[in-house]
């Protein structure tokens, strides 16, 4: 068992590689790319500034490299084993990598003979603390000059967009033929050799005073770098992880800083998760609790009338759709208007459960609910949702296990040697109906991290479901991706736990 285990875990690894590039790839080649979503919910954002907003969205994820390369940017950074230079991590938790080289504007060459330099003063490259420097001074320090490079880059990017609508203009009149990429960007290296062209179109003063704007902005950018670089090497923050070899470390999994919200991915994940993993612990054991027993019993009462009457009610229940239900629940049983209108229509907390008491208590002459109670009254109708539709896959699953194997020979030869009835059912029978009801109950795990979506945009609850939702509508890679790699690894934990389970629950399985 144990060498089958190890093989399977090791198997995780490439399926895993395989999952995860697979939604990257749909992300990277998707219309719009990365971002799309923000860049087209501001309709009246002009093309320049739109410009503007996609290369820096390029900048920061490197989106001028090919997808693949992406990828493997992406992988170098979720991966324990690190390679170069050891990144730092601030007070908030965020990874603190190098600064990235800055690209050289397009077409340079029509402009100057050959690229400038960063020239910065020798004291600010041989940058050093002050005595009395503690942490939130050195913060402060490479901060400030983090921010000024920040305006920098976006000097440059703003400049090399204005730079490519003029460029635009003149490809138009030119009407010069695969000038552009799919996305709609000029392709740089098609119309480098047609200088002599451009230069006769009437926007050709235009392009010459944005390209040498484009050097200067390039100059100052490398200059404030060289700046940052010499304060990142002076360590304002304390580096991630532990060195083996020069230019080798291993840390922690960096899951980079969501785009749409300006937070590192994983504390994102950490809110949410355990608010749906608190409503799925819920409501799985209310499930099993009512389903599999009824099951069980309409399984040894086959035919009889709380067969019909529990089935009849299940495939009911079943039948009525959960967003349905939550919007009925939320406009009746949360409106004060009726007198069973008592249930709290959304979140979790009443908005004064930060004054609570943690449990129920008398104060000032008046019962106080107190923060547990207060957050269980406002679970019930989410997790009423989540229940009602499970009752009849799992009872109905569990009665047909069990009427097939109440039809096997080794039933009718316990029968005969007088074995009592209830060591039949629950011994024999049920014992050996436990595979089906083993596959389900693994799959609940992922499905917990996944979220209830419609339940949670009801009752608008913060959890899992909504962050998955909003991660995809704005295509922000790095929550989307953890989310993905992190529900896969669940998934193929809980299909290694379900072989386990089913040697355990039928001798006759072996993986020897």
């Amino acid at each position: 068992m144990g060498i089958y285990i190890l093989r399977r875990l090791l198997l995780m690894i490439p399926t895993l590689l395989g999952i995860t590039f697979l939604v990257f790839m749909l992300i990277a080649l998707s219309p719009g790319g990365i971002g799309a979503g923000l860049s087209a919910g501001n309709g009246q954002m002009d093309q320049t500034n739109r410009a503007i907003k996609e290369a820096y969205l390029e900048d920061r994820y490197g989106l001028d490299a090919s997808p693949p390369v992406q990828y493997v940017r992406w992988l170098g950074r979720i991966s324990p084993i690190k390679f170069g230079k050891r990144d730092q991590v601030d007070p908030t938790g965020t990874f603190i990598q190098p600064p990235k080289a800055v690209k050289a504007p397009p077409l340079w060459e029509w402009y100057i003979d050959e690229l400038p330099v960063a020239q910065v003063d020798p004291n600010a490259q041989a940058f050093a603390w002050a005595d009395d420097a503690n942490e939130l001074s050195k913060s402060m320090v490479y901060r400030r000059q983090a921010n000024q490079y920040s305006k920098a880059r976006a000097k440059l990017i703003s400049g090399r967009a204005l730079l490519d609508t003029e460029l635009g203009k003149a490809i138009g009149e030119l009407k010069i033929k695969k000038a552009h990429d799919k996305k709609g960007k000029v392709k740089h290296d098609v119309i480098e050799p047609m200088r002599a062209q451009i230069e006769s179109t009437e926007f050709i003063d235009e392009i010459n005073r944005l390209g040498n704007d484009l050097v200067g902005y390039y100059q100052n950018a490398l200059n404030e770098r060289e700046k940052l670089m010499a304060i990142f090497n002076a360590k304002p923050y304390p580096e991630a992880g532990f060195g083996i070899l020069p230019g080798l470390s291993i840390s922690k999994p960096d899951m980079g800083q969501s785009f749409s919200k300006s937070r590192p991915v994983m504390e994102l994940i950490s809110e949410a998760i355990p608010i749906t993993i608190l409503l799925n612990l819920i409501a799985i054991p209310i499930i099993y609790f009512i389903a599999i027993p009824s099951g069980m019993l309409a399984a040894v009462r086959s035919g009889g009338v709380f067969d019909r009457a529990s089935g009849s009610l299940y495939i009911a229940l079943w039948s009525f759709p959960i967003p349905l239900a939550g919007v009925l629940m939320v406009g009746y049983m949360a409106n004060h208007n009726y007198w069973f209108g008592v249930f709290p229509a959304s979140g979790l907390h009443s908005s004064a459960s930060d004054g609570f008491t943690y449990l129920p208590s008398r104060i000032d002459g008046h019962w106080q609910f107190g923060y547990l109670l207060d957050m269980f009254w406002h679970v019930c109708m989410p997790v009423t949702c989540l229940v009602y539709g499970g009752f009849a896959v799992l009872s109905k699953q569990t009665r047909a296990a069990m009427l097939d194997n109440f039809n096997m020979d080794y039933v009718r030869t316990a029968k005969a040697k007088g074995v009592a009835y209830k060591d039949i059912v629950f011994k024999h029978v049920f014992r050996n109906s436990l595979l089906p009801l083993i596959t389900m109950f693994v799959s609940i795990f992922p499905a917990m991290l996944a979220g209830s979506v419609v339940i949670e945009k009801i009752f608008t609850i913060p959890g899992m479901g909504n962050l998955v939702i909003e991660s995809i509508n704005l295509k922000d890679r790095e929550l989307l991706l953890a989310n993905t790699m992190m529900i896969a690894a669940v998934n193929l934990l809980a299909l290694l736990l379900a072989d386990i389970l089913y040697s355990m629950a039928d001798p006759r399985i072996s993986y020897k």
